[in-house]
């Protein structure tokens, strides 16, 4: 196996039970195992819940293995039927941060699904979430969030959309009609809480949301200094769009960090993170799954020079997530 340019950080990946109810990584000792071998420092575990499915998750992982996992929290959305959320929601970020998350992650069912009091959908920049994004400037910890989704799956359900496969093997990915908002909307509520927020430290999942418009993506990095993205499960898009790719990253070179959205990973998947960013071969396969995931196609490598490598796959998330800058340390609740 190829050493990284540096200690690789994997900002993106799911550890906990959320969803399951199991363990993604049943072995923590077994993926340091893995980590070790593929040069991996550290893992951000995205799953850290609140209250006392945190604390299992701050044990699991960041206090039995310090320095090698930092989990952020999430937010239990359940009571926004009733008025006063948005303070409820800042209120648990700050308990969650006081336990010893690292961070927070918002996830698309923000503009999807959830509903407020007035049985509206809440998006990312409706006024009641300010009390939200005051609470993430205070504890000067980031916020991932990942709103819409592949452009293909707010298109219809025809012949002619590329993602047609893997929509109809996921049925409940597919946000097209009236009852969905558009994929603009959601995209507009991200860049205004982004720019509107500039004491808040951002990254945008899955390429800022929109792999497919490098332009757009651009334009928020152009315009947000506070505003970071990560790869994570994004290489079928990028790797087809190789040149595009590498000039963004040329562009904004301490803005762009590495995640893979394997969970659990393994040593193959940072291997072809790895040749993604460094080599520059041409038309392999993005996934070992058959058939491929996401579509049909093959990608090539962007031959990224060893200091923007190293800056993609570690050097750039560890200046911007302050627990990562920091010595390891155990996270005690209560300290």
């Amino acid at each position: 196996m190829n050493e990284p340019a540096a200690p690789i950080v994997d900002v993106h990946n799911h550890l906990g039970r959320r969803l399951t109810g199991v363990w993604r990584a049943p072995d923590p000792a077994a993926l340091i195992g893995l980590m070790d071998k593929a040069g991996v420092a550290t893992i951000v575990n995205l799953d850290g819940e609140w209250d006392d499915e945190l604390e299992a998750n701050l044990d699991r992982y960041d206090r039995s293995y310090p320095g090698r996992f930092v989990t952020f929290a999430r937010l239990d959305w359940a009571d926004t039927g009733t008025s006063g959320w948005g303070d409820r929601l800042a209120a648990s970020l700050t308990d969650s941060v006081r336990r010893g998350a690292a961070g927070l992650k918002l996830w698309k069912d923000i503009g999807l699904r959830i509903r407020d009091e007035h049985d509206q959908l809440i998006f990312l920049d409706d006024p009641q979430l300010e009390p939200l994004w005051a609470a993430l400037a205070e504890a000067d910890v980031p916020v991932l969030i990942h709103t819409a989704d592949p452009a293909a799956f707010f298109q219809p359900l025809d012949a002619r959309n590329e993602r047609l496969e893997e929509l109809l093997r996921h049925p409940d990915w597919h946000f097209h009609g009236a009852e969905f908002p558009p994929l603009q909307r959601l995209l507009d509520a991200l860049e205004a809480v982004v720019a509107g927020h500039p004491d808040v430290r951002f990254i945008g999942a899955h390429v800022g949301c929109l792999a497919e418009n490098l332009d757009w993506v651009e334009q928020m990095l152009d315009r947000c200094p506070n505003y970071r993205i990560d790869i994570a499960a994004r290489l079928a898009e990028l790797g087809r769009q190789p040149r595009r790719t590498r000039a963004l990253i040329e562009r904004h070179p301490d803005r762009v960090l590495l995640g893979t959205d394997c969970a659990p990973p393994e040593a193959a998947d940072y291997q072809m993170y790895q040749r993604f960013l460094a080599s520059t071969d041409e038309a392999f396969e993005y996934s070992s799954i058959q058939p491929p995931p996401t579509g049909r196609w093959t990608i090539s490598g962007l031959g990224l020079p060893h200091d923007l490598a190293a800056a993609v796959e570690g050097d750039n998330a560890r200046a911007f997530i302050p627990a990562l800058a920091t010595p390891a340390r155990r996270t005690d609740a209560g300290v």
